[in-house]
Protein backbone atom coordinates (compact mmCIF):
# COMPACT_ATOMS: atom_id res chain seq x y z
CA UNK A 1 0.00 0.00 0.00
CA UNK A 2 1.93 3.58 -1.18
CA UNK A 3 0.47 6.69 -0.38
CA UNK A 4 0.90 9.83 -2.66
CA UNK A 5 4.19 11.08 -3.25
CA UNK A 6 5.18 14.44 -2.18
CA UNK A 7 8.09 16.21 -3.85
CA UNK A 8 8.39 13.65 -6.65
CA UNK A 9 9.73 10.15 -5.80
CA UNK A 10 12.96 8.29 -4.75
CA UNK A 11 15.32 8.80 -7.30
CA UNK A 12 19.38 8.74 -7.12
CA UNK A 13 19.96 12.34 -7.14
CA UNK A 14 17.20 12.47 -4.23
CA UNK A 15 19.06 10.61 -2.24
CA UNK A 16 22.33 12.14 -3.41
CA UNK A 17 20.87 15.56 -2.21
CA UNK A 18 19.52 14.14 0.78
CA UNK A 19 22.67 12.93 1.89
CA UNK A 20 24.75 15.92 0.77
CA UNK A 21 22.50 18.31 3.09
CA UNK A 22 23.20 15.79 5.97
CA UNK A 23 26.49 16.30 5.96
CA UNK A 24 26.21 19.54 5.16
CA UNK A 25 23.75 20.16 8.14
CA UNK A 26 26.80 18.26 10.36
CA UNK A 27 29.06 20.82 9.03
CA UNK A 28 27.06 23.97 9.65
CA UNK A 29 25.49 22.20 13.31
CA UNK A 30 29.66 21.79 14.53
CA UNK A 31 30.55 25.37 13.03
CA UNK A 32 27.46 27.05 14.94
CA UNK A 33 28.24 25.13 17.83
CA UNK A 34 31.89 26.14 18.32
CA UNK A 35 30.77 29.94 17.47
CA UNK A 36 27.86 29.89 19.93
CA UNK A 37 30.03 30.88 23.29
CA UNK A 38 32.19 32.94 21.00
CA UNK A 39 30.43 36.18 20.60
CA UNK A 40 27.84 35.47 22.84
CA UNK A 41 24.77 37.56 21.06
CA UNK A 42 25.98 37.92 17.49
CA UNK A 43 27.01 34.29 17.72
CA UNK A 44 24.07 32.82 18.79
CA UNK A 45 22.32 35.16 15.64
CA UNK A 46 24.99 33.84 13.05
CA UNK A 47 24.18 30.24 14.09
CA UNK A 48 20.51 30.85 13.69
CA UNK A 49 20.85 32.26 10.34
CA UNK A 50 22.88 30.10 8.97
CA UNK A 51 20.56 26.99 10.11
CA UNK A 52 17.56 29.23 8.59
CA UNK A 53 19.70 29.56 5.17
CA UNK A 54 20.52 25.55 5.85
CA UNK A 55 16.77 24.33 5.90
CA UNK A 56 15.45 27.03 3.61
CA UNK A 57 17.65 25.89 0.46
CA UNK A 58 16.89 22.02 1.37
CA UNK A 59 13.37 22.81 1.36
CA UNK A 60 13.31 24.74 -1.87
CA UNK A 61 16.21 22.11 -3.36
CA UNK A 62 13.80 18.93 -2.68
CA UNK A 63 11.06 20.58 -2.86
CA UNK A 64 9.42 19.45 0.50
CA UNK A 65 10.60 18.76 3.98
CA UNK A 66 12.81 15.58 3.20
CA UNK A 67 14.86 18.31 2.23
CA UNK A 68 14.68 20.18 5.99
CA UNK A 69 14.35 16.49 7.79
CA UNK A 70 17.92 15.73 6.15
CA UNK A 71 19.44 19.04 7.24
CA UNK A 72 18.24 19.09 10.59
CA UNK A 73 19.35 15.52 11.06
CA UNK A 74 22.52 16.03 10.14
CA UNK A 75 22.44 19.43 12.76
CA UNK A 76 21.37 17.25 15.65
CA UNK A 77 24.04 14.50 15.08
CA UNK A 78 27.12 17.43 15.01
CA UNK A 79 25.02 18.21 18.59
CA UNK A 80 25.53 14.56 19.78
CA UNK A 81 28.75 14.03 18.52
CA UNK A 82 29.86 17.30 19.75
CA UNK A 83 28.04 17.05 23.19
CA UNK A 84 29.72 13.06 23.77
CA UNK A 85 32.56 13.10 26.72
CA UNK A 86 35.45 12.65 25.61
CA UNK A 87 38.48 10.13 26.66
CA UNK A 88 39.82 12.87 28.95
CA UNK A 89 36.67 13.01 30.28
CA UNK A 90 36.12 16.17 29.71
CA UNK A 91 33.62 17.63 26.84
CA UNK A 92 33.97 19.73 23.84
CA UNK A 93 30.33 21.68 24.57
CA UNK A 94 29.31 22.48 27.82
CA UNK A 95 26.07 23.28 28.78
CA UNK A 96 26.80 26.22 31.26
CA UNK A 97 25.23 28.97 29.53
CA UNK A 98 21.52 29.95 28.30
CA UNK A 99 23.03 30.52 24.57
CA UNK A 100 23.04 26.54 24.14
CA UNK A 101 19.81 25.73 24.61
CA UNK A 102 18.60 29.05 22.96
CA UNK A 103 20.43 27.58 20.00
CA UNK A 104 18.58 24.09 20.32
CA UNK A 105 14.99 25.41 20.55
CA UNK A 106 16.03 28.14 17.79
CA UNK A 107 17.24 25.51 15.72
CA UNK A 108 14.54 23.14 16.24
CA UNK A 109 11.56 26.02 15.98
CA UNK A 110 13.45 27.17 12.52
CA UNK A 111 13.44 23.52 11.27
CA UNK A 112 9.52 22.64 11.85
CA UNK A 113 8.69 26.13 10.52
CA UNK A 114 10.69 25.69 7.47
CA UNK A 115 9.63 21.72 6.90
CA UNK A 116 5.60 23.53 7.20
CA UNK A 117 6.00 26.77 5.49
CA UNK A 118 4.27 26.32 2.00
CA UNK A 119 5.76 28.89 -0.24
CA UNK A 120 5.25 30.15 -4.20
CA UNK A 121 8.19 27.15 -5.09
CA UNK A 122 5.61 24.17 -3.54
CA UNK A 123 3.56 24.70 -6.28
CA UNK A 124 3.45 24.07 -9.84
CA UNK A 125 4.43 27.21 -12.07
CA UNK A 126 1.43 26.85 -14.89
CA UNK A 127 2.06 27.07 -18.68
CA UNK A 128 2.00 30.33 -20.05
CA UNK A 129 -0.78 30.69 -22.50
CA UNK A 130 -0.69 32.78 -25.01
CA UNK A 131 -3.33 35.82 -25.30
CA UNK A 132 -5.24 35.97 -28.46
Amino acid sequence: MTGPVVGGGLTVARIAACLGLLVAGAVVGAAGWLALDLWFPGGLLLALAALLGLFLGGRIALGGGIGVGAAAAGWFLSYVLLSAPRSEGDFLLTSSGISLYAYLLGGTVLAVICATVRGPYDRPVPALRPRG
